[in-house]
């Protein structure tokens, strides 16, 4: 593929990723169940249609590289299941946008966890822009109006960010593991620890097939689609288009159901995303200046 095709067909990937993980918030409003019953199905139907693209793409070799995981594998899993079980309830207790604005700031949360773990130095533009996302967050939880249940959730987010921002991070020390079957198996096990606490049965038809959209859209879709796409264009680029999920998610339940964003969220929402958008930016340009110096060198 040339190379300006192959770049266009990772924009397009990547973004309509960002779109897909975006609806979360929408399914969550759309469907009328529990956050354990909706984990649940989603986590059943999201495994099963992710397992699914694992054995096409290993197909005899599926066992073995899931075998082969070892116990990195194990630990990105229940990262991902950490993430995955709180994320649900998140968007049940408090609103879609704080829920979108405080896992805006994994980038930052990560950067952290990679200096304390590998000692991966942060730049002084990330330290910079992690602080103007963490003033973001602050402003987003203090100014919830919801109370004790606002800020549960935006606790719960939260949480959901550390533990995908330490996946994250493990991935890229263990950058041999399979993605997909983590992803798979995460899902199968939030759906296994949920079953404790949902009702399944009280899904109806209605319910079932908007799930079945939920894990097959939002997780199955988009999960692939990143994939896919973040190969084909730069790491830089990618974290900047992925940054849409931010604005969006709440946009479509604004649309759908006119569920308001408080003006601490918006203020919130606005310095968490000039930090994201701006660090790329920013760190693009860098990336562009020492190359072309050191081309000139040699």
């Amino acid at each position: 593929m040339h190379r300006a095709a192959e770049h266009r067909t990772g924009v397009v990937l990547v973004t309509a990723a960002a779109v897909a993980w975006s609806l979360a918030g929408f399914f969550t409003r759309l469907i009328p169940l529990d956050a354990w019953t909706i984990l649940f199905w989603r986590g059943l139907f999201g495994g099963f249609f992710i397992g699914l693209y694992v054995v096409w793409r290993y197909r005899a070799r599926t066992l073995a590289v899931t075998r082969a995981m070892g116990w990195p594998g194990l630990l990105v899993t229940c990262l991902s299941t950490i993430g995955m079980t709180t994320f649900i309830p998140a968007l049940k207790l408090t609103s879609v946008a704080d829920v979108a604005i405080v896992f805006a700031t994994c980038p930052f949360v990560a950067a952290a966890f990679a200096w304390l773990w590998f000692r991966e130095r942060a730049t002084p533009l990330t330290l910079a822009a992690s602080l103007l996302a963490f003033a973001g967050v602050v402003l987003t939880v203090a100014g919830g109006g919801g109370g004790r249940s606002s800020l549960l959730g935006d606790l719960l987010a939260l949480v959901m960010t550390v533990a995908i921002a330490a996946m994250m991070v493990a991935m890229r020390r263990y950058r041999d593991i399979p993605l997909l079957p983590t992803a798979c198996l995460s899902n199968w096990l939030g759906a296994l620890i949920s079953l404790v606490f949902a009702a399944p049965l009280a899904a109806g038809p209605q319910d079932l097939g908007y799930l079945a959209l939920f894990g097959f859209v939002q997780m199955s879709l988009g999960l692939t689609f990143f994939t896919i796409g973040s190969r084909l264009i730069p790491a830089a680029e990618t974290a900047l288009i992925s940054a849409l999920e931010t604005p969006l998610a709440p946009l479509w339940v604004w649309l759908a159901f006119n569920e308001a964003v408080s003006p601490p969220a918006m203020i919130g929402g606005a310095l968490v995303m000039i930090a994201v958008v701006g660090h790329v930016l920013l760190q693009n340009r860098a990336n562009r200046r020492l190359g072309a110096a050191q081309a000139s060198e040699s």
